[in-house]
């Protein structure tokens, strides 16, 4: 009888986890509560986590959709997405007291938007439709925005011009994809602004870089994610094309034994938005399955921070 090769050796990818925006989302609400009590109100989940999301409510916090579900006078978080124009205007007109936790990669897309509208761009947005990222970058705008999510998308799209046209990326799609769709764009309109650094966040970038290392080096890739979160999805993709098996499991209990059977060396890295202490549970399900040893890739340090907003900072004398 043959015996079944199980895991010996988990290899950590580096970086992996929580970025800065992140971060900075999750103390925000935190704050808030701290500061105000509950309830506080979130509009969309804060992080696509459902770890994170679960242990916010738990502490006090309200996740909505619509801005009718909030009542008056109640303090608001828009989400780490970003929010549109028109979501940001009705929010001010109801009088809430407003948080706004997006990423401040996010807002510098919302900035550059708003920035070229008024010298007569137009715009074409690489990413997926639906995604809360994508809703609020493209309501910066009233029209003259286009979303694209394919290479094959762009010879669908018909601006209204050719002259002033820019290209604009949500911060968590993959990276090669993302490229191959840019010069899509760029062949089919060779004047197009490019932005001066690209869109896609360097968390996003090193978390991706880190699995493409680590792949060749594994016989399988876990990574620790929710089905809702966009640069999860994109480093399980970024290891499936590189010929690895990979699964992304929201939390240990997903972890099938099957998934490892014949497979020693196991590859583990986390979304941007999920917590340590879920890819530590992974670690521990994986050695009850014969993993003797883990072992951290060499990688990028990241030691990017984001100042929180006004009214929250711990070292306002005022407050």
């Amino acid at each position: 009888m043959t015996a079944v090769i199980l895991p010996q050796e988990i290899i950590l990818a580096e970086p992996r986890g929580f970025c800065a925006g992140v971060d900075r989302a999750i103390e925000i609400v935190e704050r808030a509560l701290a500061k105000f009590g509950r309830p506080i109100y979130v509009r969309h989940e804060i992080v696509h986590n459902t770890y994170v999301v679960n242990d916010l409510k738990e502490r006090g916090a309200i996740f909505i959709e619509e801005l009718d579900d909030v009542p008056p006078g109640a303090t608001l978080v828009f989400s780490a997405h970003g929010v549109s124009q028109a979501i940001q205007r009705e929010a001010e007109r109801r009088g809430f007291q407003i948080f706004d936790a997006t990423c401040p990669l996010v807002t510098k897309v919302h900035v550059e938007v708003a920035k070229l509208h008024k010298e007569g761009f137009e715009f074409i947005m690489i990413g997926h439709k639906g995604h809360p990222e994508v809703e609020g970058t493209m309501g910066q705008l009233d029209s003259g925005i286009h979303l694209v999510e394919d290479v094959a998308d762009v010879a669908h799209i018909q601006p209204s011009q050719t002259e002033k046209l820019a290209v604009v990326t949500q911060t968590t799609l993959s990276v090669d994809d993302a490229a191959d769709i840019t010069a899509a764009v760029v062949a089919r309109f060779p004047l197009i602004k490019k932005p001066k650094m690209q869109d896609i966040c360097y968390a996003t970038q090193n978390r991706q870089d880190a699995v493409k290392v680590m792949s060749p080096q594994v016989d399988i890739v876990i990574v620790v994610g929710s089905p809702t979160s966009s640069n999860s999805n994109r480093l399980r993709e970024v290891a499936k094309k590189l010929g690895t098996e990979s699964y992304m499991v929201d939390h240990a209990d997903e972890l099938k034994a099957e998934w490892f059977e014949g497979r020693s060396r196991v590859g583990l890295t986390a979304g941007a938005s999920a917590p340590e202490i879920l890819v530590k549970a992974v670690i521990d399900r994986i050695k009850a399955l014969g993993a003797v040893s883990v072992r951290k890739m060499d990688g990028i340090e990241e030691t990017v921070k984001f100042p929180l907003p006004k009214g929250l900072r711990i070292d306002q004398a005022s407050e």
